[in-house]
């Protein structure tokens, strides 16, 4: 799948928070990355890029979509903010 790179800064924040919770559920599901991304038809290392906490990883909606298939739960699940 196609990638895009580029993120403004205004967004930063909210693509670091979306790749963070995208890792707190594929470990609540006890997966791996290579199994994450393999159900969703993504590289490792790519997976890897947007879960990481120190970088803001841009994402298509496709791959939006893919990820939460494979995570079994809606997309509107991947894009709430944790409450405390």
């Amino acid at each position: 799948m196609a990638r895009n790179s580029k993120v403004s800064n205004k967004y930063r924040d909210q693509y670091i928070d979306l790749g963070l919770r995208i890792a707190y559920y594929r470990r609540r599901l006890a997966m791996t990355q290579e199994q994450l991304a393999e159900k969703a038809d993504i590289s490792r290392g790519y997976l890897g890029e947007i879960e990481s906490p120190n970088t803001a990883r841009t994402m298509s909606l496709e791959v939006l979509f893919s990820l939460a298939e494979a995570l079994e739960m809606p997309v509107s699940k991947l894009l709430e903010e944790f409450r405390d």
